[in-house]
């Protein structure tokens, strides 16, 4: 065979090795893809809370497949246990698998004792949308955060994760910040493991 050389050959997908290889994609790629998806849920909504929830629910199916490939890859199958310990997760982790960088900030909330937050200056998926003005406070963050809840969900950790723009004086773009409101299971869950 032609092109064969020492290759290992593989009778099936499944059977290929998990690569600890760095896997990136073009950035342009992403993007155009990003673009259609909103383009696509954009046209089958009425209103911008509807099509936050459709890129949330969209996040939500990556967020579930990438804690799974992060679990088997970088814990030997192991999940954590510990509030802190998924919060350091998402925030190193999967942040740099996903976005190729740790996020900028997790912080906890100050007024409620259930509330975190990450935020971020320049969220890529908001870097390349343009919102009309007719569409407001629309934030593609939405899908990040669908991404977040959906490690949390499948991790035991069960929350409410929205996004939100935060003005930054002196900048023209907002920092965006995804707020992770957990369940109250998770804390007193939390409260008993000490």
């Amino acid at each position: 065979m032609i092109g064969v050389g020492k290759a290992k050959q593989y009778a099936n997908v499944l059977d290929k090795p998990l690569s600890r290889g760095r896997q990136e994609v073009s950035l342009s790629a992403f993007a155009f893809l990003f673009s259609e998806l909103v383009q696509y849920n954009q046209t089958q909504v009425d209103n911008i809370a509807e099509l936050e929830r459709r890129l949330e629910d969209a996040g939500y199916a990556v967020g579930a497949r990438v804690l799974e490939l992060l679990c088997h890859r970088e814990k030997g199958n192991r999940r954590e246990t510990r509030l802190l310990g998924i919060l350091s997760f998402i925030h190193s982790t999967v942040w740099k698998v996903l976005f190729g960088k740790v996020a900028d900030s997790l912080e906890k909330g100050t007024e409620h004792e259930d509330e975190y937050m990450i935020s971020e200056k320049e969220l890529l998926v908001n870097r390349f949308i343009s919102v009309p003005k007719d569409m407001g406070a629309f934030n593609c963050g939405a899908f990040v955060a669908g991404i977040v809840r959906g490690v949390l969900d499948n991790a035991g950790f069960p929350a409410v994760v929205t996004a939100h723009f935060v003005p930054i004086e002196g900048q023209q773009r907002p920092r965006t910040t995804i707020l992770i409101k957990f369940a109250e299971e998770v804390l007193h869950r939390e409260a008993r493991l000490g």
